[in-house]
């Protein structure tokens, strides 16, 4: 077995890119652009398919998509009432009523509503022919033996009524590229005409566990053996984040066996391993990349975590994450994520978050982002002590979990969120407001 490079076990990580600094790197690297990390969506890099709109929720759009028809694309009632000529009802009041007859409606509709006459309408209903106006059913009186209406509001033309393309014109454009089609985006599309969309097939990406210690589920590890969990962690965020993970099976700490593992999975779209990135003697992915492809960031300033390692293998990203589950986690939440959208073509939304009172200190070190396990607890049951002072929210305290090692899975699997402590803090003070990332949404 070869060992890690001297220099490099020497060295350590004495220093470490900045979170920001390294995704701009990869982003440059994975697709030649220089915006600012999260910008503006670009062209997808991964293949484009066309697929009907009832397969499409959650896809990334990679044309613009038009209307193809005005919403309505008739005059419609806004209310119930009566379809008038609004010149009929001027001046009409409660004691000087408008009285009009009640025009009767045919089989295929409303009869054309002519000079002196009213129609019957409903909310939705075709406008007919000669009306330009609504009378709401409460400002009217039937005299239905007289067959005859009293009109105690005057309206003006247009008046409730809902004209043609009143909610989406024909030929607008509704949405641009990269934008994720939601369940409420579909139903605007099938309105307006639009039966199939184009869109970014989910990005490819194979899961490569590592470690000589890891042994297969479901059999009983012995001293110095874990259970392999990384790779199943990684493989279902790939899924929640739109793309497809093919889940390998465990590769030892041996350069040959490491090499060949990524070289059978460039084809995929993106390769992930998971330990073996720091600088120890069995650290050897950092050289196995760089012998294949390039290493572009190793070391980076986040805590926990801060032993990742990314490059690129013929036109492949590699990222190499660090083996302690909650670092593995942090890194393929903080670089794994915004990859799959650039590949896309989408932008890199903000986590949801929640505002919060945090119940003790979190420390960390300046220069480096920190990723506070937290759980939240609501706070107060009645008066004034269940609001947020800052933004009359429901108040809730942001507990950080008292076990805090990368190596503590349980510390992320039992927490609601965690807290982003930026490089330029030495921790945050009990008391004070704060963001709680909710990581682990559904949307991702």
């Amino acid at each position: 077995m070869e060992g890690a490079d001297p220099d490099r076990r020497t060295a350590g990580f004495k220093e470490r890119t900045r979170v920001d600094e390294a995704r701009a790197i990869l982003r440059e690297a994975v697709v030649g652009a220089d915006e600012s990390v999260g910008g503006a969506a670009g062209e997808p890099v991964v293949d484009v398919e066309t697929v009907p709109i009832e397969s499409a929720d959650g896809r990334v759009l990679a044309e613009s998509v038009t209307a193809e028809r005005d919403v309505p694309h008739y005059e419609r009632a806004a209310m119930d009432g009566y379809a008038v000529r609004a010149a009929d009802t001027h001046g009409a009041s409660g004691r000087s009523p408008a009285v009009l007859r009640i025009a009767e409606g045919r089989d295929d509709g409303p009869a054309p509503v002519e000079r002196g006459a009213a129609a019957r309408v409903h909310t939705g209903s075709a406008l007919p022919d000669g009306a330009d106006a609504v009378v709401m059913i409460e400002h009217v009186t039937e005299l239905a033996d007289l067959g005859e209406l009293e009109v105690e509001d005057a309206v003006a033309a247009g008046e409730n009524v809902a004209p043609v393309g009143e909610d989406v014109e024909a030929a607008a454009t509704l949405y641009e590229p990269g934008h994720r089609l939601r369940p409420s985006d579909l139903g605007l599309l099938r309105s307006v005409g639009v039966d199939r969309v184009s869109v970014a097939d989910g990005p490819t990406v194979s899961v490569i566990p590592t470690g000589e210690e890891l042994v297969d589920p479901g059999e009983e590890p012995g001293p110095g053996q874990v259970v392999e969990t990384n790779g199943l962690t990684v493989s279902r965020l790939v899924e929640r984040w739109g793309g497809g993970a093919t889940y390998r099976d465990v590769v030892t700490d041996d350069p040959d066996a490491l090499r060949a593992a990524i070289e059978r999975d460039l084809a995929a779209d993106v390769v992930v391993t998971t330990g073996g990135s720091s600088v120890g003697e069995r650290d050897l992915l950092p050289e196995v990349i760089d012998g294949l492809g390039e290493v572009l960031v190793h070391g980076v300033a986040l805590k926990p975590g801060h032993p990742v390692c990314l490059g690129i293998v013929e036109e492949t990203p590699v990222l190499a994450l660090p083996g302690y589950p909650v670092a593995c986690i942090v890194n393929a939440v903080q670089f794994l994520r915004p990859v799959l959208r650039w590949l896309e073509g989408a932008p890199v939304e903000d986590h949801p978050t929640v505002r919060a009172r945090l119940d003790r200190k979190i420390p960390s070190e300046p220069g480096t982002r920190t990723f506070a396990r937290v759980k939240l607890e609501a706070r107060g049951t009645d008066g004034d002590d269940d609001r947020d002072s800052d933004d009359g929210e429901r108040s809730h305290a942001a507990i950080p979990t008292r076990a805090s090692g990368s190596g503590v899975l349980s510390s992320v699997a039992l927490a609601d969120g965690w807290v982003v402590v930026d490089e330029s803090r030495e921790g945050i003070p009990a008391g004070e407001t704060i963001d709680v990332e909710l990581w682990e949404s559904p949307d991702g």
